[in-house]
This record gives structure tokens, C-alpha cells and sequence, in this order.
């Protein structure tokens, strides 16, 4: 390193490295000799980059991370809003309620409205029945124009595929829509119909496991087929990691209704990817847009680099989702590093860490301080291209449902699966819930990524882990106060370029209050696209119970007066170079600069 500046006992160094030919993470700290002593400057224990730390041993190394240098991601998706449908439970297209071909084993509920929970064995806890609601594809094709009013460009399907389950992560016959949710013509018909209506539709592509009734494997004999668990001579015995043929096997999690599968099999390769009728082909030419790989970190980097270039050929605009729940930038999975990020694998992440940072603030457990470093590290890790791809959520089938947390209910923990089915939230924790869930909504829509609405979460349902957070759409007894709100900030975030592609820039972190620009200038966006100039400034006070008076520095980026989106009519200026304003508790801003008129 050279001495660049020195100022008294401070002296500035720098050097510069060249990025490897090759993709991948480089790792560096900073060696400092002095007075006859070794220290080492390198990142803090928290591994968030930024500010690190002085040791007198070999620290914990800062992160680069080097993608191909003409990796990009689809426009088209940075600029959409998603909207996750758990097809069982959104709506059933038949208005006499009638279920269509519906399972063995399945327990079948009189109300749509009733508390969704599995039938479970009492000595072994295995599921031996499944619940079924009765939502099926004719419901979503109804509900296409509810979608488009809210706002909505992408929707994504939990599986449609036939399975013996109600999740339908089970897979059977990877060929054909499950009857209860329709046939492939009705799927084809969805398609089209959304796509005329500028919404495009994303399937969830469970591969790194069958069912065991399913037309591979066959345990219980419902196939016609010669299955891998009935005959080594099977077609399908080379997909299966068999033990002891039949009865040992491999099997994701240790369920043995779902034996993993060999993915780098050539003969699964060729009838999931790349065969001529494979089903990656098969699903985009009757209208998919792109997949969402279930448990990624499952599927070998080849499976996946393959699965990618399959779709581009298909469709250059085809999106391919994986579910990370960390950082993926530096995920490790069964001692790999993966190559999510670098340029030939996926084009989005679902964002489980953006819903965690952002949970964590608005109940108080992290102040704004902390809250910063947390998206700074993902901000420095992951590409640009895919920091503005990433799947913003802040629910999702797995996870306990947003308002049941902003709502400041009992810990899931601390309740047995009885008691969570019973919870009732007091008035005070409505209000509660909802002003936060407002909060954290408008976030989501003016973050730089794509946000993705859990179907409910705009109409106020609430619930813990799986089954209850997987309850039926409250059609007619929605929030209209959450759901007026959803739609107003959605259309926000459709209407200015700013909110999408701008520049992300935080600018107020203090106590319970978390600042930040969206920034166009120059009539460029980040990725260098014609857009409007335009300048938003978001701010949020998480605080339940105390007002935020704010002196905010602007006077670089705008000048004259902003507006405020959420409260027409209200202007706040910029006297030199400050914007002073009030926050109460849980409130936040919206505000833009005179491009907004």
C-alpha cells in the first residue's frame, strides 16, 4: 500500500488489486507493522463489513465478491410487484363451493373460514391426513382483476403440480396440474389471461425430491407405473439414493413420503431440464415466466447452471428464484460455497434477511444503528444487479405471518399448536400491528429490490407457522384500512421510476428512526436506463410511543419544497439545505421533490 495523505500523526494508504479472471469471493484484512509490532486490521466480529476492528491475531477477513462482468437480471422484474398465492387457500373459482377431485386421506372443512391443522398420528406425529380448503386456479383466474387493482405484476404459485398433500411439495407426476387445482389447459388459460393483463406467473420447482406416491417412486402403488421403489428395473431407479432396496432410502429431512433424488442422475437432468418435452420447457411454453427453486441449497451448482441456461434459451426474460434464507452472497451448503450470485445461477433470492432486519427494527429488538450495518452488509455483498432483484418479502408460507409478530403476540415458542390456533389479539395490539404493518409496507415498496406480498397480508391476517399461517384469503372481511393502504403505496412504487431503479441512499439513522434517498439524476437510473429525474425521501419513526423531530441534510440533492404522497396536500421545505419535520409515534414519510407534480 502508498502513502496517498497524510494530516499530523493520520496517514491515508491505498493499493490496488485486479479481480480474478474467474467469478467468486475474495477475501482480504489488512496487515499494519509498527514499532516493531504486527496488528491486524480485519472485519468486525458481527462479519458485517464496514467499520472492523484492530487484532493482534489473523482476524476475520472483509468480502468482495466477484461476478461475471456481464451478469445482469431481467428490468422487466426489478421494476414488478409480486404476490405469493398458496393456491389451496386464495379462493375456489366455483361459487357453490364445490371441491374439486378431492384426496384420500384429506379432511375436507365445511367453512372457508375454519382454522386450517393436519391430522396427526399420537405416537409416531406424522401427518396421516391432510387438510383441504378447496382454492384451485379458477379462483386466482377470478381474482386476476383483484390483483391488478392492488397493483400486482407477478405472481407466484407455492406447487400446482399433482401431489397427495395439500402443500403439493410432494410431487407425483410433474407433468400435470393436480385436479384439485384444475388441468394443464386451465393452467395455459391462467397464463394467458394474466399475461394480457401485464401479469406474469412464476412456478415453484420442487426438484431435489419426489413424493413416494408419485408416478417415480410408487410406494403406495397409485401409478400404473413401474416405480424405483417397486423394481430395480425401474427407469426411474437411478433417480433415488436407495439404502437397502426397497424399504431404506434417502429422504429430504428424514420424511420418507419424500426421498430425495439424485439431481446430477443424466436421466433426471434430461426429463427435469433438458430433454426435448422437459419439464422446465414443458411449464414456460404453456406460459410460466420463470421458477422458484425450492430449497436451492439442495441442488447442486451444475443442476442449477443448467436449469439457467435451459430457461434463457426458452426466454431471455424467463426469471429463476432460488429459496435462500441468508446471506447469498457467502452461503455455505454442505461445505460449498455456492455460486448464487455470480452471473450464472440465479437472477433473484428470496430475501428472508431484508424481512428479518426490517421485523427486528419495527418491534424495537434492533435500533436503526444496528439496523443499517445489517443492509449495508447485504448491500456491499451482493451484485448491484441482483440487490435490486432480490425477492423483498416479508412473509411467506413458512414463516409466522407479519401482523401476528408487529402485533406484539405471545412467542410461538412459548405456545403449544392449541394455543396458537386460539390466540386472539387484543384491540390495542390491532392498532399496534397495523400501524406497524403499514410502516413496514411502505419500506418494502420503496427499497431497492422486488417487493413480494404473502396472499392475505394486505387484508390483515395473522397466524403462526405452518398450518396456521396458511388459512384462507377473508374474502369480504378484509382490513379495508390495510388494504386501501396497500393499494396507495403500491401504487407508488408502479408509478415512480425513483422507488424502482434509483439510487439507494440512507441519510438518517438515529435511535428508532431509519432514513433514506431514492435518488434519479442526470436522467439516468442505477443501471444507467433513461429515467425521469426524480428525488424520494423515505422515513420511518418505529417507535411506539415517542414523536421524532427531525434536521435533515438535503441541501446536496434538492432544494425548494417536498411533497408529502401520504398527505396530500402537504409540502415540507428545504431551508438551506435542511428539512425539518415532526414524525409521531409509528409514522412515517413519503416524501418527493417537485418531479412528483
Amino acid at each position: 500500500m502508498q502513502q496517498v495523505a497524510a494530516s499530523g500523526e493520520k496517514k491515508l494508504y491505498r493499493a490496488a488489486i485486479y479481480a480474478p479472471p474467474r467469478q467468486g469471493l475474495l477475501w482480504y484484512y489488512f496487515i499494519i507493522e509498527r514499532a516493531g509490532r504486527t496488528y491486524y486490521y480485519g472485519n468486525n466480529p458481527r462479519n458485517l463489513g464496514g467499520v472492523g476492528q484492530i487484532y493482534d491475531y489473523e482476524p476475520t477477513s472483509y468480502q468482495v465478491t466477484v461476478y461475471k462482468e456481464d451478469s445482469a437480471t431481467p428490468h422487466w422484474f426489478k421494476d414488478a410487484v409480486m404476490y405469493q398465492i398458496f393456491v389451496d387457500r386464495f379462493c375456489n373459482g366455483h361459487e357453490e363451493g364445490k371441491i374439486l377431485n378431492p384426496k384420500q386421506h384429506c379432511v375436507i372443512y365445511p367453512r372457508w373460514d375454519a382454522v386450517p391443522q393436519y391430522g396427526k398420528d399420537p405416537v409416531t406425529g406424522k401427518t396421516v391426513c391432510f387438510d383441504i380448503f378447496g382454492g384451485n386456479l379458477l379462483g386466482v383466474l377470478k381474482k386476476l382483476p383483484y390483483l391488478k387493482e392492488l397493483g400486482i405484476s407477478v405472481i407466484y404459485l407455492n406447487p400446482i403440480f399433482e401431489a397427495s398433500s395439500s402443500h403439493k411439495y410432494d410431487t407425483g407426476d410433474y407433468k400435470r396440474i393436480d385436479q384439485m387445482f384444475g388441468n394443464n389447459q386451465l393452467f395455459k388459460e391462467l397464463c394467458a389471461k394474466a399475461r394480457e393483463m401485464g401479469i406474469s406467473i412464476i412456478l415453484d420447482g420442487v426438484f431435489s425430491h419426489t413424493g413416494s406416491d408419485s408416478v417415480y417412486f410408487n410406494r403406495e402403488g397409485n401409478y400404473p407405473s413401474l416405480g424405483a421403489y417397486q423394481s430395480k428395473d425401474s427407469p426411474y431407479y437411478s433417480w433415488y439414493r436407495f439404502i437397502e432396496h426397497p424399504h431404506k432410502y434417502d429422504c429430504w429431512w428424514g420424511i420418507d413420503t419424500l426421498p430425495n433424488v439424485n439431481e446430477l442422475d443424466p436421466s433426471y437432468q434430461e426429463f427435469i431440464i433438458t430433454g426435448d418435452s422437459s419439464v422446465i420447457k414443458y411449464w414456460m411454453k404453456m406460459g410460466a415466466k420463470g421458477w422458484r427453486l425450492d430449497v436451492v441449497d439442495e441442488l447442486p451448482d451444475e443442476f442449477v447452471k443448467k436449469i439457467r441456461v435451459v430457461m434463457k434459451q426458452e426466454d431471455p426474460e424467463s426469471v429463476l428464484i432460488g429459496e435462500v434464507w441468508e446471506d447469498a452472497s457467502n452461503k455455505v451448503s454442505y461445505g460449498t460455497m455456492r455460486e448464487y450470485l455470480l452471473g450464472e445461477e440465479l437472477d433473484s433470492v428470496m430475501n428472508y434477511p431484508f424481512r428479518s432486519i426490517w421485523l427486528d427494527f419495527m418491534t424495537g429488538r434492533r435500533n436503526a444503528h444496528e439496523t443499517h450495518l445489517r443492509l449495508m452488509s447485504l448491500y456491499e455483498n451482493y451484485p448491484l444487479q441482483h440487490f435490486y432483484s432480490t425477492m423483498n418479502l416479508i412473509g411467506s408460507h413458512d414463516v409466522v405471518r407479519a401482523l401476528t409478530i408487529l402485533s406484539g403476540a405471545p412467542a410461538e415458542e412459548t405456545l403449544s399448536k392449541e394455543e396458537q390456533a386460539r390466540i386472539r389479539l387484543s384491540e390495542e395490539q390491532k392498532r399496534i400491528g397495523t400501524a406497524r404493518l403499514k410502516l413496514l409496507s411502505l419500506i418494502q415498496m420503496t427499497f431497492p429490490g422486488v417487493p413480494c406480498i404473502y396472499y392475505g397480508d394486505e387484508a390483515g391476517m395473522h397466524g403462526y407457522k405452518d398450518p396456521l399461517n396458511r388459512a384462507t384469503y377473508p374474502w369480504g372481511k378484509e382490513n379495508r384500512e390495510l388494504l386501501d393502504w396497500y393499494k396507495k403505496v403500491i401504487g407508488y412504487r408502479n408509478r415512480y421510476d425513483v422507488l424502482k431503479t434509483g439510487r439507494w441512499l440512507p441519510i438518517y439513522v438515529q435511535g428508532q428512526v431509519y432514513g433514506y434517498l431514492r435518488i434519479i439524476d442526470q436522467g439516468k437510473d442505477v443501471f444507467n436506463r433513461p429515467k425521469k429525474d426524480n428525488i424520494a425521501f423515505v422515513v420511518i419513526n418505529a417507535h411506539p410511543e415517542r414523536e421524532a423531530n427531525l434536521s435533515v441534510n438535503l441541501g446536496r440533492w434538492c432544494s425548494g419544497s417536498l411533497l408529502d404522497l401520504l398527505q396530500e396536500g402537504r409540502e415540507y421545505p428545504v431551508q438551506d439545505g435542511f428539512l425539518h419535520l415532526s414524525l409521531g409515534p409509528l409514522e412515517g414519510k413519503l416524501l418527493m421533490d417537485g418531479g412528483a407534480k
